[in-house]
């Protein structure tokens, strides 16, 4: 039990120390980002998260069920849609401002711009923290054919996209005249809801386990939400778009390496 206790704790915290490496990037680049490299790193980002998604999430949910037979499908379904939903009504109802752009998204509201970039970063972090902390408690129960290794793998995964991540929330933070340190802080903190998030579900896990196919997949249909309505489109307007197509494909073979060696 403490083994488990120390391996949750750990798949936890990796996928924040990926989003502190990413915020740290702003101590060693004096100007803005590039754009050819911000292209890259974000088609990388969407290309783990897509694979994660896929390997890690759906199909275990398929398997779990498969002793339904054809029928083993449609707690995958089921759950990827309600995640699709969940995150919209999110996006809907919640006040947000998204890195580089000047008009917020959601209801009108009074907060200041700083609070509602905080929250784009949440609606963009919860996924992936409910992902990891979903895939965790299934290896600790047991469940859905999921081993600790498969877990760190997702874990891993997800902080390597937390990298580019991090430094595509600091470095511009810091073209705004914030300081190097802020800048850092603030990159640093949008991973905070991560593991808090992972943890609710670690917590929830005796309960949580009958569902845990629908979780999986609830889990995957929120991540695929944010790639498809904030990362694939930013990736993609302007030029260079080919470099974010390369960054997708090595992505999505990194996370898909990872969760068949780990896994």
């Amino acid at each position: 039990m403490v083994n488990d206790q120390m391996v949750n704790l750990i798949g936890l915290l990796i996928p924040l120390l990926g989003t502190m490496l990413g915020s740290a990037f702003v101590f060693f680049m004096r100007q803005d980002m590039p754009a050819r490299l911000q292209k890259a790193l974000l088609g990388f980002a969407s290309g783990v998260m897509v694979a994660a998604s896929v390997w890690s999430l759906l199909i275990p949910a398929i398997e779990a069920e498969a002793h339904k037979g054809p029928w083993a499908v449609m707690p995958a379904a089921v759950g990827f849609l309600l995640g699709i939903l969940f995150l919209l009504a999110i996006d809907e109802w919640t006040p947000h401002l998204h890195v580089g752009a000047n008009t917020p998204e959601g209801p009108r509201s009074k907060l200041s711009r700083t609070a509602m970039l905080a929250l784009a970063v949440t609606i963009h972090n919860l996924p992936e923290g409910m992902a990891v902390g979903v895939v965790l408690a299934g290896a600790t129960q047991g469940t859905a054919g999921l081993s600790l290794s498969a877990a760190i793998a997702v874990s891993l995964g997800i902080a390597i996209q937390n990298i580019p991540e991090g430094a595509i929330i600091s470095m511009p933070m810091r073209a705004a005249g914030n300081s190097r340190a802020k800048s850092f802080l603030i990159g640093s903190l949008s991973g905070v809801v991560e593991p808090i998030g992972g943890l609710l579900v670690i917590l929830l896990a005796a309960w949580l386990t009958p569902i845990l196919p629908y979780l999986l997949a609830f889990a995957a249909g929120a991540m695929l939400y944010v790639v498809v309505e904030e990362l694939i489109p930013e990736a993609s307007q302007g030029t260079h778009s080919n470099l974010s197509t390369i960054g997708f494909a090595i992505g999505f073979v990194l996370m898909m390496v990872l969760d068949v060696v780990l896994g």
